[in-house]
């Protein structure tokens, strides 16, 4: 983002959505402007996570997914994927940016996804990152989404973030 818009957008209220996870993403949007600030995929360490997070600090809110273990996710994985959403709650409360956790079961409800079912892991990650495409089309090429995978990535975040600005009237 140019330093000039940045400095403007302090001023603006800012929507944060997270999908925790060495595989999930972040995205930003700004409630004044009504657009997308930044997508990215999720900080590969705490100190990237900190600077990211650092930038929207003021004037913002945030949605995180709650989600706990998976079935099928050995111990190994699911003390690194707790390690690594604690991480994100600490960056958040260290930012003073108040924080609003939601299961992936109710913002998948309210925007009509239905439930995963019978469809393998691949099939329902696929539905979602379509739904993320035909609400925010135009994406990719501003944010650099050029494989399905950079895709899978932020999908979920751009689909809590539709959540969010639901929740908060910014539609």
């Amino acid at each position: 983002m140019k330093d000039e818009k940045w400095i403007k957008s302090l001023k603006h209220f800012k929507i944060i959505a997270i999908d925790p996870g060495k595989e999930g993403g972040i995205a930003v949007y700004d409630g004044y402007e009504h657009k997308l600030l930044e997508v990215i995929h999720m900080p590969e360490t705490p100190l990237f996570l900190e600077q990211f997070l650092n930038k929207y600090k003021n004037n913002s809110k945030c949605f995180l997914e709650k989600v706990g273990g998976l079935p099928g996710m050995g111990a190994s994985r699911m003390f690194n994927f707790g390690q690594g959403f604690g991480q994100i709650e600490m960056c958040l409360i260290c930012k003073k940016i108040p924080t609003v956790e939601v299961t992936p079961q109710k913002w998948q409800k309210q925007l009509q996804l239905g439930n995963k079912g019978k469809k393998t892991t691949n099939q329902w990650k696929s539905k979602l990152m379509e739904r993320a495409q035909q609400l925010y089309p135009s994406i990719g090429n501003d944010f650099s989404l050029k494989t399905k995978k950079d895709w899978l990535r932020v999908s979920d975040a751009l689909l809590i973030l539709k959540y969010a600005r639901e929740e908060l009237n910014y539609e």
